[in-house]
């Protein structure tokens, strides 16, 4: 894709986000916009960091790696190292893989069990950094879905932070697939009302983002709360096999 066509992408969901956060009576600038480039090779990456976009999502550890090191011996050869993209896991991580995430993310969306963030924590702590996570949260029941269901996040959110290394920072949910965006409103207000029932139990916890809305609902989402919206086909086009 070229840059000229990236760039307008951008500006159209950047518009749409920010009509969103104004009925709601919020800050547009208070929702990180992150780019789905799963499945996209680097140049595209390439291209959508030219046209403006910084925060990058990928879902797969196998896929992204070599990925990931190609963006970044582009960064080092356009001299852009002060102003690097922001990588963003936001797939199933199983725990053999959790190893591989530590290093090169900013922020982790999925923690979806107490084993894989006993795991996140361990490697971390060896790596001597602070890591960042959401956790996954399974509003809907859907079987297909991971995450925590609402009434285990209270006892996995009490265990998590006892954890040194790691840095609870929100929640994250995926919304079932549905004709009409409206559908999905229940699901992403469920989630903020969760949040927030959890900042009042765990006031020492910021807990500040919600991570919900993908290309077909996330002007609902962000009416809803999201701090965080993942981005993909309305960005990149159709996703490449």
């Amino acid at each position: 894709m070229s840059v000229d066509l990236l760039r307008a992408n951008l500006a159209r969901v950047q518009e749409r986000i920010a009509a969103a956060a104004r009925r709601a009576g919020r800050d547009p600038d208070g929702i990180i916009l992150v780019g789905v480039s799963k499945t996209h090779p680097p140049e595209v990456v390439e291209a959508a960091y030219l046209a403006g976009l910084r925060h990058f999502g990928e879902n797969r550890v196998e896929e992204a790696a070599p990925k990931l090191r190609a963006v970044a011996e582009w960064i080092r050869a356009q001299r852009r190292e002060a102003d690097p993209p922001i990588w963003h896991m936001i797939g199933h991580v199983q725990s053999r893989k959790a190893e591989d995430v530590v290093g090169p993310y900013a922020l982790i969306h999925s923690v979806d069990t107490v084993k894989l963030a006993r795991r996140l924590d361990r490697f971390a702590l060896a790596a001597g950094r602070r890591l960042p996570i959401l956790l996954e949260v399974n509003v809907s029941g859907e079987a297909s879905k991971y995450g925590f269901s609402p009434a285990e996040v209270a006892a996995a959110l009490a265990e998590i932070t006892t954890l040194s290394a790691l840095e609870v920072r929100g929640l994250m949910t995926m919304a079932p697939i549905v004709p009409e965006p409206e559908r999905a409103r229940p699901v992403f207000r469920a989630l903020r009302a969760l949040r927030d029932d959890l900042a009042r139990r765990f006031p020492q916890v910021d807990l500040g983002h919600l991570s919900m809305g993908m290309t077909d609902d996330f002007e609902v989402a962000v009416e809803e709360g999201a701090t965080i919206v993942r981005i993909g086909r309305a960005i990149f086009g159709e996703r490449r096999a």
